[in-house]
């Protein structure tokens, strides 16, 4: 059959089109941020090269470097553990069934690239399960991005400060690190174990009769492995409320032998570190174990970025102690859920004493 140059243009045309609605986040250069004195502007496959090469970085085009000196009205944070008798009752409640039931279900799609169709479909598919699970008294919304791919926030309101808010958080996405789009990428423990670990928190803590003074806010960032991108864009709306700090899990059931709690020392702050190891040490049985990760190491780096305390507990004490992560290989097996209700613990902990709930 002869195809005439009309006919060739107009499939040349859809395919244009289709490739822009597809990538409209990638139809300019990016402005990359590799270290804190390094910045370049990349194209789609220049980043995606960075991703396969597990190289951490922030993409920061739409929000800018951002601020890395605190504000010196910043909320007031504990330096000791006074709510042990609010805390205890609660990890009783605590159990392996519900993450290990949503991570079955989350990981069973094909990736979730936050820059495709299934981005925004495990999305849509967390936040119908958060709405599902969490209490009449927690507000569940989604919240929109450039990008297909939607952040979750489910916020539970404060007593008598609640303009002040204490953020647990994960990341949702999840990605292929040699085909994003449609390699398989399970993402397991990158980051569903995270992702189910501050939903099991939640809940636990909103079908308690706690009632925290300050408001609770757990959000399941999109875009983490794009360069921080989700956490990026709330990080940036929340400018200028009182945060009063972040406390991150990404990655929390793949233990190391002996097991141990990796505490991130780089880019977080000491006094919410510190506040961490005494939680570990309070309602887990393991050690903490101190180390580094290194810039744009996971979504905590955004708020650090914009002044805001924040720490991240590890699910051990080496900074790429999984291989099989942003691979098929991430697979549910792999996940030691008796590992990961610990970090259900250091949740609830970190949630009672810095929201005051009583």
């Amino acid at each position: 059959m002869q195809i005439t140059l009309v006919a060739l243009l107009v499939v040349a045309l859809r395919a244009i089109a289709c490739s822009a609605a597809t990538n409209g986040l990638y139809a300019s250069n990016r402005l990359i941020q590799l270290s804190e004195t390094r910045t370049e502007w990349m194209s789609e496959s220049q980043i995606l090269e960075l991703i396969s090469r597990q190289q951490r970085f922030r993409d920061i085009t739409d929000v800018g470097p951002q601020a890395s000196t605190a504000s010196s009205t910043r909320p007031t944070f504990p330096t000791a553990l006074t709510h042990q008798t609010q805390v205890q009752p609660l990890l009783s409640q605590v159990s392996e069934a519900i993450p290990r039931s949503v991570l079955t279900n989350f990981t069973a799609f094909t990736n979730r690239y936050y820059n495709n169709s299934n981005g925004k479909k495990s999305s849509a598919w967390l936040l119908d399960a958060i709405k599902s699970i969490a209490s009449a008294r927690v507000n569940v919304t989604a919240f929109a991005h450039r990008f297909p791919q939607s952040s979750i926030i489910a916020r539970i309101d404060g007593t008598s400060l609640n303009n002040e808010v204490v953020i647990i958080s994960a990341h949702q996405d999840s990605i292929n690190g040699n085909n994003p789009d449609t390699g398989r990428a399970p993402g397991a423990d990158d980051d569903g174990s995270g992702t189910v670990t501050i939903l099991e928190a939640l809940r636990v803590f909103s079908q308690s009769s706690l009632k925290p003074k300050r408001a609770v806010e757990f959000h399941w960032y999109a875009g983490e492995e794009g360069g921080l991108l989700g956490s990026a864009d709330i990080a940036k709306q929340y400018s200028g409320r009182a945060v009063v700090a972040d406390l991150h899990f990404d990655m929390t059931g793949f233990p190391a032998n002996p097991p141990a709690v990796g505490i991130v020392t780089d880019y977080t702050d000491s006094d919410t570190s510190e506040l961490v190891r005494k939680i570990v040490r309070a309602y887990t049985d393991l050690p903490t174990v101190d180390f580094t990760c290194g810039y744009a190491c996971s979504d905590h780096a955004s708020w650090t970025a914009n002044g805001v305390r924040a720490a991240l507990p590890f699910e051990n004490q080496y900074v790429d102690g999984n291989d099989n992560i942003h691979s098929p290989q991430d697979s549910i097996s792999t996940v030691n859920f008796g590992h990961l209700v610990k970090y259900v613990n250091i949740a609830l902990g970190f949630i009672v004493e810095v929201s005051d709930a009583q």
